[in-house]
């Protein structure tokens, strides 16, 4: 099996656990914290997205589907643009909220598929190409997708503990 065949199938993990725990959800479900200072489910759920949108891209020469295809103006947040919800506070956390699951699910998949896309057209000595310097060492492609993969994966679980406090209710 190649590299880029177990990233896919990492990749469509986290697919998969996006639309299970934004499944079946209502905006006051989506929206609400277990308490003030604490993550939503909305928050979590477009966190995650944004870091895989903004990294992907960065990445493989590609453009943000935040901006590129419409994402940001119908999420409409009072945030810039630019904004992945890194470093944000409990304020900011706020600001993030979203009237319906399919929006989440919506860019999600659309991240999903351009992720997909630059996933596929992979070749192994593609892994080893330095996509940020700004590190210590310096981050290859590899590095880069397995650390987006770990976030999104850490940030849907947490999203799952979250639905799974809200069921206790």
């Amino acid at each position: 099996m190649h590299a880029k065949d177990v990233l896919i199938e990492t990749y469509g993990r986290i697919q998969e656990e996006v639309h299970a725990v934004v499944d079946g959800l209502s905006p006051d479900d989506l929206n609400a914290r277990p308490d003030d200072h604490a993550n939503s489910i909305s928050w979590l759920v477009w966190h995650l997205t944004r870091v895989q949108d903004d990294h992907i891209a960065d990445a493989f020469g590609l453009k943000q589907v935040w901006v590129s295809d419409g994402w940001a103006d119908r999420f409409a947040l009072a945030l810039p643009h630019t904004d992945t919800g890194y470093g944000h506070t409990p304020q900011k956390v706020g600001k993030v909220r979203v009237d319906s699951g399919d929006l989440l699910v919506g860019y999600y998949d659309a991240v999903h598929e351009q992720t997909l896309g630059a996933l596929r057209g992979l070749r192994a000595d593609d892994l080893d190409r330095v996509v940020d310097e700004n590190w210590s060492p310096p981050v290859t492609l590899s590095v880069r997708l397995v650390s987006v993969a770990s976030d999104d994966l850490q940030h849907v679980g947490q999203a799952a503990y979250v639905r799974g406090l809200s069921a206790g209710r």
